[in-house]
């Protein structure tokens, strides 16, 4: 599979909606001791910054926590949900303007032996890399990597020439920030239709190759 990194142009441009929806197709790739993991983006959601009361960056907030946000765009923003979930997110926008992208879902690509490892999971099923928290247990990724620059070599975003037709492109409104008020009802949800990876959604648990 031949794929070319995203650069800091992809990243730095002001539109998160757009950046968001523009994700979907491409491969995100981990390169650790175990090999190498891939999967094709399928899921993700938009946070716009300092004025998103969905978003960590809200008003301003600025705390030890969220601080990869004002990184400039290109950067992974990874923390603990519950205590136990590491969320990964991508940076965008220039320095000091807080945008970032939630990743929710992956159809996987390459290191299925890899990703079973590391959930625990003897077979493959589609809850091995649908929500935010499956994908980065099996893609390896942790609060560790916060602050990760996406133009490195263990972790980034690749574009292997694939991408969705748009009928296939669903928008909604975002997962679980029903405290946002208004800002909950923003439709910065995009995931492929009817891809059974995607999560937020009933599907039945099935077998996949490997």
């Amino acid at each position: 599979m031949k794929w070319k990194k995203l650069d800091e142009r992809f990243y730095q441009r002001c539109d998160v909606v757009l950046i968001a929806r523009q994700l979907l197709g491409k491969l995100l790739i981990t390169r650790f001791g175990e090999g190498l993991t891939s999967g094709r983006i399928v899921e993700t959601e938009a946070y716009a910054g300092t004025g998103d009361r969905a978003s960590h960056a809200y008003g301003g907030r600025r705390t030890e926590r969220n601080e990869a946000m004002y990184a400039p765009g290109g950067t992974a923003y990874v923390y603990l949900c519950y205590g136990i979930h590491h969320l990964f997110n991508v940076v965008t926008h220039k320095k000091d303007v807080p945008h970032a992208i939630l990743i929710r879902a992956l159809e996987p690509a390459e290191g299925l032996e890899i990703m079973r490892k590391r959930t625990g999971k003897s077979t493959s099923d589609f809850t091995l890399t649908r929500g935010p928290g499956n994908l980065t247990r099996a893609m390896g990724i942790t609060v560790s990597m916060n602050g990760y620059r996406l133009t490195g070599n263990e972790l980034y975003i690749a574009d292997d020439g694939f991408s969705y037709p748009d009928a296939d492109i669903q928008v909604s409104p975002r997962i679980g920030v029903d405290y946002a008020g208004e800002d909950a009802l923003l439709p910065y949800r995009f995931f492929v239709r009817d891809n059974p990876w995607v999560s937020g959604k009933k599907v039945n648990v099935k077998m996949i190759g490997v």
